[in-house]
C-alpha cells in the first residue's frame, strides 16, 4: 500500500513538472560564446569552455590576437573593422530567445608589425552605447572588456563598435550569457527600459581574479568577473577569511557564489573607518550592491558590530547589523542603493558606531543607462534595400540602427523622434556626390516621414519611382546630375508640400506633369533643364497636340494593321510574280516542240481532208455509173 502511495506521489509529481515546466534552476541558461575570427570552434582551459567559430558579422578582418592581459581568454585570434570598412560595424546574433542577458566583450590588440596603437572606439549593444574605451585600456586588467545585462526581446542580440578615429576596433570575444529574468532588480524603475553597465565588481579580500565559474558558481549568475582588492589603502584594513559554509549565497535571483562571501576586509583600530573610492563619469547614475557576511569569529551576536554605510559622504543604510538583518553568523546579506552622481567620483564609507570596526566582503557598481529607443522597423528595412538598390561603398558602414546610439548615427542620414510610435524616424537622405549607382527602389516608399532627399551628382540610372508620391511630408527632392530616365511620374504632383524639385541633368523625356508645371507660380524652385526629351512647361520644348491615352491607343493600333496589310499585299503581289515569271520560263523552254506538234497536227488534218475528197469523188463517180 505504501508503495502505491509513493508510486501515486511520483507520477503526481511528474505531472506537475510537466504542466508548469522546469524553473529557472532546473534548466540550463542560453549562453553563446564567440572567438572573433576563428575558423573552427575553439575550447579553453581549464573550464573546457566552448567557443563558438566566427560569425555573425557585418565586415571587417581576422587576424591574430596579442593579448593585453592574462584575465581574457586563452584565445588567439581577433577580428579588427578597418575604418575604410565604415565606421559603424556589428555582431547580429539571431535566434536568441527572449530574456534577460550578460552581454560581455573582450578587446586585445592586432598582432602584426604595422598596429602599435591602442584602438580607441565605443560599443553600443542593442542600439544604446554602453561603453568608450579610455585611453591606456590595454594595460588595465578590468578595461579590457565590457560588460551590461540587457534585456531581449526581439529574439535577436545586435553588438556594434563604432570608430571615433583612433585605430581600428578590434575584438577577442563576444558572450552572451542568460541570467534570471529579475536579475539585479532594484524596484519600480527597473525594466526592460534600462542598461546596468558594469563599472567596477570586487572580491574584498582576495589577491587574485576570478570567475564566478571560478568559484563554482551558478551558470545563471552569468559568470562575472570578480576583481581582486586586498586593501583599501596601507594599514586601513586586514584579510579575514574562513572555510565555513555561507548561507544564503548563491539563491535567486542573482545567485551569488558562495566563496565571494569567505573573504573580507575589516577596518583596524587605528582606522576603523573602511573607505574607498572609484573613478566615474559624472552626472550619471549608479546602483550599488554591497556584500556583507559576519564571517568574524569573535562577533558572535547581534549589537556587537553596528555601522552606517555613506556614499558620497551622504548616509545611504544606517545603523547595518549584519547578524540582525541576515538572520546569523555566516549568512549572506546583500544592500543595494541607487544615486546620482554628480562629480567623477564613488566614495563608498562604512563608519561603525558600535564596536570599532567596519566589515565588507564583495562591491559591485553598475551605470544605470536608458536604454535608447530604436529606429522604426519598417525603415530600417527600406534603408538597407536602398543600400544594396545603389551599392553604397563600404566605407558609408550603414550597419546596426541608423540613429541610435545618437552619438553615431548612419552617414547621410537625418533623424527625429517619432513621439507617436516612440521610435526613431528618417526625415533625411542626403547622399549626394557619393559614387553610387545601381537604381532608386520602390520601397523608399516606406519612408514615409521623409522631408529631403538628395541623391544628386551620382550615377543612379532607371526610372524615377512613382511610389515617391506616397511620401506627403516631402520637401526637397533632388535628383539632379544622374542618369534617371523615362517619364517624370503623376504621382509627384500630388506632393504639395514640394519646394525644391530638381531633375536637371539626366535623361528624360515626355510631358512634365501638368500638376507640376502649374505650379511654378507658387514660390517653388523646379528645374527641368538638359533633359533633351522633356516638353510642355516653358523653358522646354513644346509637345505639341496632347492625345489622350484611348486615341494614343487607337493610332497605334491603326498603324500596327496599316503596317500588316502592307506586308501582307507585298506578299501576295510577290507570290503572283513569280507565278508568272515562271509561266514564261516554261513557255520559252518549251516553244521548239510546240512548233512542231502544231505543224504535225496540221499536215494530219490536211491529209484527212484530202482523202475525205477521194472518197467524196469515187462515190459520186460510181452513183452516175450506176444510172
Amino acid at each position: 500500500m505504501m508503495f502505491f502511495l509513493n508510486h501515486r506521489m511520483l507520477l503526481l509529481q511528474l505531472t506537475l513538472f510537466i504542466v508548469i515546466g522546469p524553473s529557472t534552476a532546473q534548466r540550463e541558461p542560453y549562453a553563446m560564446r564567440i572567438s572573433c575570427g576563428a575558423h573552427a570552434n575553439v575550447q579553453s582551459g581549464p573550464t573546457n569552455t566552448l567557443w563558438y567559430k566566427d560569425f555573425g558579422f557585418t565586415g571587417g578582418r581576422p587576424a591574430n590576437a596579442s593579448k593585453t592581459s592574462f584575465i581574457v581568454p586563452p584565445l588567439t585570434t581577433l577580428r579588427y573593422f578597418p575604418l575604410s570598412d565604415g565606421p559603424e560595424n556589428c555582431y547580429n546574433i539571431n535566434e536568441v530567445p527572449n530574456g534577460h542577458y550578460s552581454v560581455r566583450i573582450f578587446f586585445a590588440l592586432v598582432q602584426e608589425p604595422n598596429f602599435q596603437n591602442e584602438p580607441l572606439f565605443d560599443v553600443s549593444v542593442e542600439g544604446t552605447q554602453i561603453y568608450s574605451l579610455p585611453s591606456g585600456w590595454s594595460t588595465e586588467d578590468e578595461e579590457s572588456f565590457a560588460e551590461a545585462l540587457v534585456f531581449v526581446s526581439n529574439g535577436s542580440v545586435s553588438i556594434c563598435f563604432h570608430s571615433t578615429g583612433h585605430g581600428d576596433p578590434a575584438i577577442l570575444t563576444l558572450e552572451i550569457l542568460q541570467v534570471d529574468d529579475k536579475a539585479y532588480y532594484f524596484g519600480p524603475q527597473w525594466g526592460e527600459g534600462l542598461i546596468l553597465r558594469t563599472a567596477k565588481r570586487l572580491s574584498c579580500g582576495n589577491v587574485n581574479p576570478v570567475y564566478d565559474e571560478d568559484y563554482g558558481g551558478d551558470h545563471w549568475g552569468g559568470d562575472r568577473f570578480w576583481g581582486p582588492v586586498n586593501t583599501f589603502g596601507q594599514d586601513s584594513d586586514t584579510v579575514l577569511k574562513t572555510e565555513n559554509s555561507i548561507n544564503q549565497a548563491s539563491v535567486s535571483p542573482n545567485y551569488y557564489p558562495e566563496k565571494l562571501y569567505q573573504t573580507a576586509l575589516v577596518s583596524t583600530d587605528s582606522q576603523p573607518d573602511l573607505s574607498y573610492s572609484i573613478d566615474v563619469d559624472p552626472t550619471r547614475n549608479y546602483s550599488i550592491w554591497l556584500h556583507f557576511s559576519e564571517i568574524d569569529t569573535t562577533i558572535t551576536g547581534q549589537g556587537q558590530r553596528v555601522f552606517d554605510i555613506l556614499i558620497n559622504g551622504d548616509v545611504a543604510f544606517k545603523d547595518v547589523d549584519i547578524i540582525q538583518r541576515s538572520g546569523g553568523n555566516y549568512t549572506a546579506l546583500v544592500l543595494n542603493k541607487n544615486i546620482a552622481v554628480n562629480g567623477r567620483t564613488l566614495t563608498l564609507t562604512m563608519h561603525p558606531t558600535k564596536g570599532n570596526h567596519a566589515i565588507i566582503n564583495a562591491i559591485e557598481v553598475f551605470e544605470v543607462i536608458p536604454a535608447e529607443s530604436k529606429t522604426l522597423a519598417q525603415e530600417v528595412m527600406a534603408l538597407q534595400t536602398l543600400k544594396n538598390a545603389l551599392g553604397l561603398p563600404l566605407r558609408l558602414g550603414w550597419n546596426g540602427d541608423p540613429c541610435v546610439p545618437q552619438q553615431h548615427p548612419w552617414s547621410g542620414i537625418d533623424c527625429q523622434f517619432d513621439g507617436t510610435s516612440s521610435k526613431w524616424v528618417i526625415d533625411g537622405l542626403s547622399l549626394d556626390t557619393q559614387g553610387l549607382g545601381g537604381f532608386f527602389p520602390d520601397d523608399i516608399s516606406q519612408l514615409l516621414h521623409l522631408q529631403s532627399i538628395n541623391l544628386s551628382g551620382n550615377s543612379i540610372h532607371g526610372a524615377i519611382p512613382s511610389s515617391l508620391g506616397t511620401i506627403t511630408v516631402l520637401q526637397i527632392l533632388d535628383l539632379s546630375h544622374n542618369f534617371f530616365n523615362g517619364s517624370i511620374p503623376e504621382s509627384l504632383g500630388s506632393l504639395t508640400t514640394l519646394q525644391i524639385l530638381n531633375l536637371n541633368s539626366n535623361m528624360l523625356s515626355g510631358r512634365v506633369p501638368a500638376a507640376l508645371g502649374g505650379r511654378l507660380l507658387h514660390r517653388a524652385s523646379f528645374n527641368f533643364t538638359t533633359n533633351a526629351g522633356l516638353c510642355g512647361i516653358p523653358g522646354l520644348p513644346s509637345c505639341g497636340p496632347h492625345l489622350s491615352i484611348g486615341a494614343t491607343i487607337g493610332i497605334v493600333v491603326g498603324v500596327l494593321l496599316a503596317f500588316i496589310l502592307i506586308v501582307v499585299g507585298l506578299i501576295i503581289w510577290w507570290k503572283r510574280r513569280q507565278n508568272i515569271l515562271r509561266a514564261q520560263r516554261i513557255a520559252v523552254r518549251d516553244a521548239p516542240y510546240a512548233k512542231a506538234r502544231t505543224h504535225y497536227v496540221r499536215d494530219v488534218q490536211m491529209a484527212r481532208h484530202h482523202h475525205g475528197v477521194d472518197h467524196s469523188r469515187a462515190a459520186t463517180e460510181h452513183g452516175s455509173n450506176l444510172l
